[in-house]
């Protein structure tokens, strides 16, 4: 039956429920980055409560760590949850993730008391606790939508669950802008720097990150396993899902009495037929997330030459400043990279997608300097940053994303036979000879 059902996946036509996986799996990236990226105003709002002595400056030595921790928590969540999906399901341990998000959301606004110190410490607790969850979020994600997808459009289908990251930068600068301009506009004395009502205000931010995560539990809940943990017992589900009989699924596959050999993990025969593709997916992933986090996260220090002077506005107005600036960078060249990708992936391949944007990234990256030195407008600075971002999701921050989740799912041995660079297979390992099958 599970060769049947995927088979069945692989060539059924684009249908309503495709559509409806893309939002469900996509609204998990969309919390993560919502949770991930709306740090960098909240920053500017902790220095104003925390550190008016030190001109409200978070130092470097605080302000780094707390970015870090919640990236730590997402490699840790990875590991963890990317494990466990295999072994019980993606369902079951996608909810767990998304669970733990929620109740990390809603621990980062309720951090423990309003001392310095103490608030720093638990926000930094709960961060990584958040991370650990978005790490969970992140594998789970690409591989429920690769396992449902058909063959023809999977790599259109995981760039628009991918692409869903950008609008939820984009969601985390428009709240943090609202939340702001509410409170601004109320607020009294109007001439205060710091109002005591800021306090209230990055903790609600944050805690509004609980609420998509939260309503896509619910609907995660909702979908059937993917096809390679329940195909051979949900076969009903699967005909509601495809559309076609139960004739049409049905095993049609003889299996031979002696199982295939199982090797572990972290074996040597794991690291001989798998190693290098693990390897070159890990070391692309490293090199671009150094980018893509390192330019992202600490995007107010970079361009506090284009943001207005603190002693010139209050908390508020600071805080809406950076998130303008976000927000105007994700729609002007963020967004338009995913989705570039998403209508190009499938015409013009993975590979080539991911090395043309290794090469403008390094290009836009370069001449930016160049142009921060000499241009004194910075206007030219401002484009090729831009690029950056564009190059890097149209680019290897997708791709990234995407190949994996072909290499390395749909974990059933199966016994059949096909023809590729002219050697005959037997039994073997499904996964990679998937991709084979995709990519010839």
């Amino acid at each position: 039956m599970a060769l049947k059902v995927l088979s069945a996946l692989d060539t059924a036509k684009t249908q309503y429920y495709h559509f409806k996986a893309i939002i469900v799996a996509g609204m998990g990236l969309f919390t993560d980055a919502y949770d991930l990226f709306c740090i960098p105003p909240i920053m500017r709002l902790i220095g104003r409560i925390y550190y008016s002595e030190k001109d409200y400056e978070v130092p470097v030595r605080v302000s780094s760590p707390m970015v870090a921790l919640a990236l730590l928590g997402t490699v840790i969540g990875k590991l963890v949850f990317g494990r466990l999906g295999d072994l019980f399901g993606r369902r079951r341990v996608y909810g767990l993730a998304l669970m733990l998000m929620v109740v990390s959301s809603v621990g980062c606004g309720f951090s423990i008391c309003t001392t310095q110190q103490c608030v720093l410490v638990s926000l930094g607790f709960f961060r990584f606790l958040l991370g650990v969850g978005i790490g969970g979020d992140y594998p789970l994600s690409a591989t429920i939508m690769s396992e449902f997808a058909n063959k023809r459009t999977r790599g259109a289908f995981i760039a628009a669950v991918f692409s869903m990251q950008g609008l939820g930068i984009l969601m985390s600068s428009g709240v943090t802008m609202v939340v702001c301009s509410i409170f601004n506009a109320v607020q009294h004395p109007k001439d205060t720097i710091t109002p005591k009502e800021a306090d209230m205000v990055w903790r609600l931010i944050l805690m509004i990150g609980a609420i998509p995560a939260a309503m896509t539990f619910y609907w995660r809940m909702m979908m059937p396993e993917t096809a390679s943990k329940t195909s051979s017992k949900q076969p009903r589900t699967w005909k509601k899902v495809l559309d076609v009989s139960l004739s049409q699924i049905a095993e049609g596959v003889e299996f031979p009495p002696n199982p295939p050999p199982q090797y572990p993990l972290l074996s040597r025969e794991f690291f001989r037929r798998h190693g290098r593709d693990l390897f070159s997916c890990a070391a692309s992933w490293f090199l671009v997330d150094i980018v893509f986090y390192g330019t992202n996260l600490v995007q107010s220090v970079i361009n506090d030459k284009f943001l207005p002077q603190r002693k010139d506005v209050n908390a508020y107005e600071d805080a809406f400043a950076v998130a303008k600036f976000q927000a105007l960078v994700a729609v002007a060249s963020t967004i338009p990279g995913y989705w570039a990708t998403v209508f190009i992936i499938d015409r013009i391949g993975r590979v080539k997608i991911q090395m043309m944007g290794f090469l403008f990234m390094g290009l836009a990256l370069f001449a930016s300097i160049a142009a921060y030195l000499h241009d004194k407008s910075k206007k030219g600075f401002l484009i090729l940053y831009g690029l950056t971002f564009f190059f890097s999701n149209f680019g290897p921050n997708t791709t990234t994303f995407i190949v994996p989740a072909e290499l390395f799912s749909r974990q059933i041995p199966v016994h059949v036979s096909w023809h590729y660079g002219g050697i005959w297979e037997g039994w073997g390992d499904y996964r990679v000879r998937w991709v084979f099958i995709d990519f010839a």
